[in-house]
C-alpha cells in the first residue's frame, strides 16, 4: 500500500482515489439496482395482472358454460347434466342461486359445501348484481370459513327473465402462491446481478484508476528527488557564500532562495495530494514573534500582540508571515524603514510605509506569477516573494542607489503574496490589502481562532 510522507498511511491523493473508486463502484451498483427495481416491478406488476386476468378468465368460461348446461321447463330448474358435465367436476366450488326479483336466493348444488360459499349478505348482493348486469359477473368474496376467492355468476334464462344464476369459485391463494414464488426469484436474481454489477464495478474503476496511481507515484518520487536535488546544493552554496566571506545580502538572498524552494515544494505537494495538512493548535502570536525574531532584518521589525490561539500548520502559517514582512520590508520605503506587525483576534496585519499598492491591483498581486512594478516609480503591485529577487539596477548606479533599488523596484518570481492567499485559504481564512492610516499599506492574515472548553 501506498504510504503518505508520515508513512502513517495512504497519501490524500491515493485515499481521494479509493473513495472515488468505492463511489464508482456504489454509483455503478445503485446504478444497476434502479434499473433492475424497475424492470423487476413491472415484471410483478404485469405478472399479478395476468394471474388475476387468467383467474377471471377461467371462473367466466366456466360458469358461463355451465349456464348453458342447465335450463328451465315450465318453470322448472333442470340440473341434471351437472353431475356429467366435466366443468362441473373441475370446479373448485360450485352453487346455483335460485330466485325471483327482490327475493333472496335459494341455493342449491352446492360443491363441496355450503361453507364455501360467501355468506348469504354476500350472496344476496351477487344475486342482485346479476340482476342488474343481466350477464356474467366477476367478483372477489370471503368464503364463510374466511378463505379468499375469486367468483364468478353467469344467469340462466327463464324466457324473458333471469331464473337462475350459476355461481362458481376458484381460490386466489394458489395463484397467489405462485406469484410470490416469482417475487422471492426476481429478488434474489436481483440482489445477484447487483452483486455481480458491483464487483464489475470495482475491478473495472481499479484497472482505469492504474495509470493516476502510477502517475501519482511517480509525481512523489519527482518531489521527494526535487526535494533532495534542490536544497543539497542549495546548502553548500551557502557553506560556500560563507567561507568566501562575502556580504550579508548575498547569505540573506541564499536564505530566501532556500526558503522559497522549500515552501513552494511543499505547496506541490499539498496541492498534488500527496502530502495532507495537519492542523493543530497554536499560538499565533508566538509563531509570530519567533518568525519575525530568525529573519535577518529583524531590527527593523515591531511586534504587537496578544494571546491569540488558532488551528493551523506551524511551517505554513510561519512562511506566510515571513513572506508578509519581508514584503514589507522590501517594498515599503528606504533601508531599515520601520514595519509594525500586530496579532489580534486570529489575525496578523503587517504595516509599512512605503507608497502602498494601487486600489485595482490589490486582487491581481496576490495571483501566481504576478511581478512588476507601477508607474512613475511607486511601489510595485505584484506578489512580493520571500526568495532571492534580482535587482534592476543599471551598471552606472552608485552601491547605495543598487541596494534601494533590491528594496523599493525588485522584480521578483510572483509567488510570495499568493503563498500568503493559499496559506489563508487552506486554514478557512482570507488575505486581503489596504490602505494604512497615515500612509502606507496594510497587509492582513485573518485566520479563524481556536476556542478550547473547559
Amino acid at each position: 500500500m501506498r504510504r503518505s510522507a508520515a508513512g502513517v498511511g495512504p497519501s490524500p491523493a491515493v485515499a481521494r482515489l479509493r473513495r472515488t473508486r468505492r463511489l464508482m463502484t456504489l454509483l455503478f451498483a445503485s446504478t444497476t439496482a434502479a434499473c433492475l427495481v424497475v424492470l423487476a416491478t413491472v415484471a410483478i406488476r404485469i405478472d399479478s395482472g395476468s394471474r388475476r386476468s387468467g383467474l377471471d378468465h377461467e371462473v367466466d368460461s366456466r360458469a358461463a358454460g355451465l349456464s348453458r348446461a342447465v335450463w328451465f321447463d315450465a318453470g322448472v330448474l333442470h340440473l341434471e347434466p351437472l353431475r356429467e358435465d366435466e366443468l362441473a367436476r373441475g370446479a373448485e366450488v360450485l352453487a346455483v342461486l335460485q330466485g325471483e326479483a327482490g327475493e333472496a336466493p335459494s341455493v342449491r348444488n352446492v360443491v363441496p359445501a355450503r361453507s364455501a360459499l360467501p355468506a348469504a349478505d354476500r350472496l344476496d348482493d351477487v344475486w342482485r348484481s346479476v340482476l342488474d348486469e343481466q350477464e356474467t359477473v366477476v367478483l372477489s368474496a370471503p368464503s364463510a370459513h374466511g378463505a379468499r376467492l375469486r367468483w364468478a355468476a353467469a344467469p340462466v334464462w327463464d324466457d324473458d327473465r333471469i331464473g337462475a344464476a350459476v355461481l362458481v369459485g376458484t381460490e386466489l391463494a394458489r395463484s397467489e402462491h405462485d406469484h410470490d414464488v416469482l417475487v422471492r426469484w426476481l429478488a434474489l436474481g436481483c440482489t445477484a446481478l447487483v452483486c455481480c454489477a458491483a464487483a464489475v464495478g470495482h475491478l473495472l474503476s481499479g484497472r482505469a484508476m492504474r495509470p493516476a496511481l502510477r502517475g501519482l507515484g511517480q509525481q512523489e518520487q519527482f518531489l521527494a528527488e526535487a526535494a533532495h536535488e534542490l536544497r543539497t546544493p542549495l546548502a553548500t552554496l551557502r557553506l560556500v557564500v560563507e567561507r568566501g566571506g562575502s556580504s550579508d545580502e548575498a547569505l540573506r538572498l541564499v536564505d530566501r532562495l532556500s526558503r522559497l524552494v522549500t515552501g513552494l515544494l511543499a505547496r506541490a505537494r499539498l496541492e498534488s495530494g500527496a502530502q495532507r495538512v495537519e492542523l493543530v493548535p497554536l499560538r499565533l502570536d508566538q509563531l509570530v514573534e519567533t518568525t519575525v525574531e530568525e529573519l535577518p532584518d529583524h531590527e527593523s521589525v515591531t511586534v504587537t500582540s496578544e494571546p491569540v490561539v488558532v488551528l493551523g500548520d506551524p511551517d505554513l502559517l510561519a512562511q506566510a508571515v515571513r513572506n508578509l514582512v519581508e514584503n514589507a520590508q522590501r517594498h515599503g520605503g528606504p533601508a531599515g524603514s520601520p514595519v509594525e506587525v500586530t496579532v489580534a483576534a486570529g489575525s496578523v496585519t503587517v504595516r509599512d510605509h512605503g507608497a502602498g499598492v494601487p486600489v485595482e491591483d490589490r486582487e491581481r498581486v496576490f495571483g501566481r506569477g504576478v511581478t512588476g512594478v507601477s508607474g512613475g516609480g511607486s511601489r510595485r503591485a505584484s506578489g512580493g516573494v520571500s526568495g532571492a529577487d534580482a535587482t534592476s539596477t543599471s551598471a552606472t548606479s552608485t552601491s547605495a542607489t543598487s541596494t534601494n533599488a533590491t528594496r523599493t523596484s525588485a522584480a521578483g518570481t510572483g509567488a510570495g503574496l499568493a503563498i500568503v492567499r493559499w496559506v489563508a485559504e487552506l486554514h478557512h481564512g482570507t488575505a486581503h490589502l489596504a490602505d494604512a492610516p497615515g500612509g502606507g499599506l496594510l497587509a492582513e492574515l485573518r485566520i479563524p481562532t481556536h476556542t478550547t472548553s473547559a
